[in-house]
């Protein structure tokens, strides 16, 4: 059975940095893409960033990139989302999302995600 956890949320002020992760199982971890996606109050779903099974190659949302770094260590099942100079904006709860395959971009569809972590950027 998949299991994906995601851990690291709280509440930080605009400026600060955060870093989350997502420790999964039932699977192996090493053989698939990995993404992070996002939930704003009242808004749909946003897609932050993905990385490839390797780690190798990384690719984010355009309301994200610069400012945050998506990374894995496949020996700990474990993959992490570096944020930097939050905002307000940011705020939202983030789910780490297993991909249905390796396929690089990212194509193939999210078969099983976290129940995510709240972040709240708040002066």
């Amino acid at each position: 059975e998949v299991h994906i956890v995601e851990s690291g949320g709280g509440l930080v002020q605009p400026g600060e940095s955060l870093t989350l992760s997502c420790t999964a199982s039932g699977f192996v971890f090493g053989m698939y893409t990995m993404t992070w996606v996002r939930q704003s109050p009242g808004k749909g779903l946003e897609w932050v960033a993905d990385i490839s099974n390797g780690g190798v190659s990384q690719n984010y949302g355009d309301s994200v990139k610069g400012r945050f770094t998506v990374s894995r260590d496949n020996a700990k099942n474990t993959v992490y989302l570096q944020m930097t100079s939050l905002e307000p904006e940011d705020t939202a709860v983030y789910y780490c999302a297993k991909r249905a395959g390796s396929a690089w971009p990212a194509l193939e569809v999210m078969d099983y995600r976290g129940k995510g972590t709240l972040v709240t950027v708040s002066s």
